[in-house]
């Protein structure tokens, strides 16, 4: 009996578990369902939102391509209209030339008519001169030569002071007129610039933070600063002066590069001649990288189109060169603006000259490496990047190496010499100062007639005392001339010289 009973105990449990674990599972199930048809709405929900933000997104992309549309399309009507009157206008001038060039055809059949007239009056003339000068020697028993020299030579003692007076006052006339209208145009072209003179010198300091770096520096028996001065080419200075070690060289792309390396060694600290030749290899070509940009940068300033990225590097390494102490890029720049204003002036081609002035000093970059004067080489640079030919012209002509063909050739020689002339822009050394003067005043002492001469104003001008005896006022303006000619072709010097001739002539007497 009590088997029978657990027996049924047994089936009741199992029956009660059954029932129970499928309630569970049914709850579970009304659960996920729950769950499910939850995310389902959420799902539909988002759905709609993000259908109702594509609505609005294509809404807001078609205003927007309607509005593009439309611009576009005033652009293009605004264009045509400017097209059109630009026609219109060219138009006009054909035919306003078309009339000038049947008026000059006429004035110049005119011209050829009045010079065929002109022609056979002179022919006539001619013969009547001759057969009067036939009559006249027959008369005078002279030559036709020798009356006119007699004639001169009476006319030359008579009016030789009022020869002299009237000379001086046409050559004062012209050289005022000139002087002014010249004058006049320089000083409208340098009022438009006002560039800033850059000295560089042969020497560069560099700063440390104490003595004991400049041991480092040398290194064991000077094995450091040897290979800093084989691997940059310049001279490492190191001596009692406090905290600084002097980089020297002429080369200023080298002193630069040997800068920026050293002030890297100082701060890394690591200084053995390993680390050298890798700071300065790394140094190196980031300099290179400097070059280009200062290329670009002058090219950009200056506002010069058209040029090769290969001509702006070429450019930017002018940036690392002197003359007399003026940096060339920077007097390359204030050439290029001095020639731009000068033929603004004078009516000429302003970009073409400013472009020739930003580049006509192009070949003192490579002329080092290449030998031969620096005019030459840039012609070649220029030729080599198929610019115009009043370029290379005006490049190659700027010290009058070759002839001049362009108005632009010589407004870019004179802007060369105003920036280089003006005061303040170069500077010599001593010894060359010397030099120039010494050459200037031997010179003129070669001229027959000079007693003493003197050059001043840093050998821009110099002043000559004849021998009165020697050389008559009627000869002191021809000797000026001739001794102006002889510097010009035998001496080298910024700008101009001015000769000045005194003669001085003394009557003496005694009373008795």
């Amino acid at each position: 009996m009590e088997f029978l009973i657990a027996i049924l105990s047994l089936f009741a449990g199992a029956a009660g578990g059954f029932f129970f674990a499928r309630e569970n599972a049914r709850q579970k199930n009304l659960k996920a369902e729950a769950e499910g048809e939850r995310k389902l709405r959420e799902s539909e929900r988002k759905i709609h939102e993000n259908e109702k933000k594509a609505a609005e997104i294509i809404s807001n992309s078609k205003d927007e391509a309607r509005e593009l549309l439309q611009s576009a399309k005033d652009e293009a009507r605004n264009l045509n209209f400017e097209i059109e009157k630009r026609e219109t206008k060219l138009e006009s001038r054909e035919k306003d030339l078309d009339k000038k060039v049947v008026e000059v055809e006429k004035q110049r059949e005119e011209i050829d008519s009045k010079k065929v007239e002109l022609e056979s009056k002179i022919s006539d003339v001619d013969a009547q001169t001759a057969k009067i000068v036939s009559e006249l020697e027959k008369v005078a028993k002279l030559k036709k030569v020798e009356a006119r020299e007699l004639l001169f030579e009476k006319i030359e003692k008579e009016s030789e002071s009022d020869l002299v007076a009237k000379m001086r006052r046409a050559d004062e006339n012209i050289k005022n007129s000139l002087d002014e209208k010249a004058r006049n145009s320089i000083s409208q072209a340098i009022q438009k610039i006002a560039a800033d003179v850059t000295f560089e010198s042969t020497a560069t300091n560099v700063e440390i933070p104490n003595d004991e770096m400049k041991g480092r520096i040398i290194g064991r028996e000077g094995r450091n600063i040897n290979a800093f001065e084989r691997a940059t080419g310049v001279d490492l200075i190191v001596d009692d002066t406090p905290s600084v070690v002097t980089i020297s060289g002429f080369d200023l792309l080298r002193r630069f590069v040997a800068q920026k390396s050293l002030q890297r060694l100082i701060e890394d600290g690591r200084i053995h001649p390993a680390r050298i030749e890798e700071l300065v290899s790394k140094t190196a070509k980031e300099v290179d990288k400097m070059v280009r940009e200062f290329g670009e940068k002058a090219v950009f300033e200056t506002g010069v189109a058209g040029l090769s990225p290969e001509i702006s590097k070429i450019l930017g390494r002018l940036r690392f060169r002197t003359s007399y102490g003026q940096n060339v890029l920077q007097h390359s720049i204030e050439v290029a603006f001095l020639a731009e204003a000068l033929a603004a002036e004078v009516g000429a081609d302003a970009e073409l000259a400013k472009k020739a002035g930003l580049l006509h000093d192009i070949g003192k970059a490579v002329s080092e490496e290449i030998g031969g004067k620096h005019a030459i080489i840039g012609a070649e640079i220029c030729r080599k990047f198929k610019l115009p030919e009043k370029i290379i012209n005006a490049v190659e002509a700027h010290h009058e190496d070759v002839e001049m063909k362009s108005p632009e050739a010589f407004l870019v020689a004179a802007a060369d010499a105003i920036s280089a002339a003006r005061p303040g822009a170069r500077r010599e050394t001593v010894e060359a100062f010397i030099r120039r003067v010494k050459e200037l005043e031997n010179l003129v002492s070669g001229f027959d007639g000079v007693q003493k001469c003197f050059a001043i104003q840093a050998g821009r001008e110099v002043r000559v005392v004849v021998d009165p005896e020697k050389i008559s006022d009627l000869q002191v303006a021809k000797l000026a001339k001739e001794i102006a000619r002889k510097i010009e072709s035998d001496l080298t010097f910024p700008g101009e010289v001015k000769v000045l001739i005194s003669r001085e002539t003394r009557a003496e007497e005694v009373a008795r």
